[in-house]
């Protein structure tokens, strides 16, 4: 997060400990700040997992999905969604090692 939203942040949180914002509010700016998630190309998931050194079973079990599914994603049959699509963002920023 840059340096210029967490002071946002931390004034939103001030605001709203001084009773000057609502709730609501104060949600919808922590949300704003929530890092984008990035989209992926059947190569670039592959790409991931031969990075991360694991087959497709296995990098399948660390998403929780099946390796028929993790098999798709990198035929470009079915595209990766949800916490998948999250989870994937993390390994690729920080290994597998980020979910263990």
């Amino acid at each position: 997060m840059s340096k210029i939203l967490n002071e946002v942040i931390e004034t939103v949180d001030g605001l709203h400990s001084a009773g000057v914002m609502n709730e609501v509010t104060m949600r919808e700016f922590h949300a704003m700040a929530l890092p984008k998630i990035k989209d992926y190309s059947a190569e670039d998931i592959k790409r991931i997992r031969l990075k991360n050194g694991v087959s497709q079973p296995v990098f399948a079990a660390y998403l929780n999905a099946s390796a028929s599914t993790v098999r798709q994603w990198e035929q470009a049959k079915k595209h990766p969604q949800g916490t998948a699509l999250k989870l994937i963002n993390i390994i690729e920023k920080k290994g597998l090692e980020a979910l263990m």
